[in-house]
C-alpha cells in the first residue's frame, strides 16, 4: 500500500510549513489516473498524523478526471481510468491531465 508512504510525505511537507502552529485542514487534489486509491490515502492519513503538526487534522481530498486526447482524430475526452477509447475507436491516447497528485491547501491554526 503505497498510500502510506504518500500520508507520510503529505505530513512531512506540511509539518515543516506549520512550524508551530496546528494543522486544522489539509486538501489533496488527486488525479484519476495517479494510482492512488483516495479510501487508502484517507485510511493512512491518520496514523502517518500521530505525533505531528498535523495530528487530527481533517483530510479533504478533492479527486481530478483525466484528460485524453485521441492521437488518430485529435478529440479531447475525459478519463475515469487509466484507459479508455475515443469516440472513433481508437485507444491510442495522450493523457493530459488526471496524474495529479498535490498539496492544494493547508488550513493552520489561527495565532
Amino acid at each position: 500500500m503505497h498510500e502510506l508512504g504518500i500520508a507520510l510525505e503529505i505530513v512531512d511537507v506540511v509539518s515543516r510549513r506549520a512550524g508551530a502552529r496546528r494543522v486544522e485542514k489539509i486538501t489533496v487534489t488527486v488525479g484519476v489516473l495517479s494510482a492512488v486509491l483516495p479510501d487508502s490515502l484517507r485510511f493512512c492519513f491518520g496514523l502517518a498524523t500521530e505525533g505531528t503538526p498535523a495530528a487530527g487534522a481533517e483530510l479533504e481530498i478533492r479527486e481530478r478526471p483525466g484528460l485524453a486526447r485521441c492521437r488518430a482524430c485529435a478529440s479531447e475526452f475525459e478519463l475515469l481510468r487509466p484507459f479508455g477509447r475515443c469516440g472513433c475507436g481508437e485507444t491510442d491516447l495522450d493523457w493530459l491531465r488526471g496524474e495529479e497528485l498535490e498539496v492544494s491547501e493547508i488550513l493552520l491554526e489561527a495565532v
